[in-house]
């Protein structure tokens, strides 16, 4: 009995060792999507699409365009307009600007199963007004996987500020690189 006993203090022994140990190891990392090299088959894949995209532009290509937009896509432009596929088509055929260039370079993308998000750079140069300008900024575009292709369902640029403004902002930062809400400093607040 009293070796029975012992049999049976030593293996819980043993299993509760085994439990400690398998609760002290680390959980295993959730998987995170990686964004891919420049030197990517992804990225090689979707700068590809991107260039039809921009040739299609430069062109004024209609049916170059229809093969890069989904029929459900929606782009929120640099200055906050937001069009459909269908308006991005009829301003192509309608404009007046015939000096309308755009250039992008994608700079990374994430595959997410049979959606993918691009996220770059462009150049488009257009007028405004009777000025001729360059727009410089960056980019994020949502592919979906159809039919064995990809095509654009979300578009969104963003315009990179000047870089006058950068330093300017730069200087007024480093006079003061710590801010408490209720005190400042000068003659502006008599407390």
């Amino acid at each position: 009995m009293v070796r029975m006993t012992r049999l049976v203090a030593f293996f819980s022994v043993v299993l509760l060792s085994a439990g400690f140990a398998i609760a002290q190891s680390p959980a295993p990392a959730p998987a995170q999507p990686a964004a891919t090299s420049a030197e990517s088959p992804e990225i090689r894949e979707f700068q590809k699409i991107e260039n039809s995209w921009a040739e299609s532009i430069n062109q004024r290509d209609q049916y170059g365009l229809e093969l890069v937009l989904s029929p459900l896509f929606v782009d929120v432009s640099a200055s906050g307009d937001i069009t459909t596929r269908n308006q991005q088509l009829a301003q192509l055929i309608t404009l007046e600007d015939k000096s309308l260039h755009l250039d992008q370079r994608v700079i990374t993308v994430r595959m997410l199963g049979d959606i993918a998000v691009a996220n770059g750079t462009y150049v488009l140069h257009h007028k405004a007004g009777s000025a001729q300008v360059d727009e410089k900024g960056v980019f994020t575009h949502v592919f979906e996987r159809t039919r064995g292709g990809w095509l654009c369902i979300n578009s969104q640029r963003t315009v990179l500020r000047e870089d006058s403004n950068a330093k300017a902002k730069r200087q007024s930062n480093s006079e003061m690189p710590f801010h408490i809400p209720l005190f400042t400093r000068g003659d502006k607040n008599p407390q």
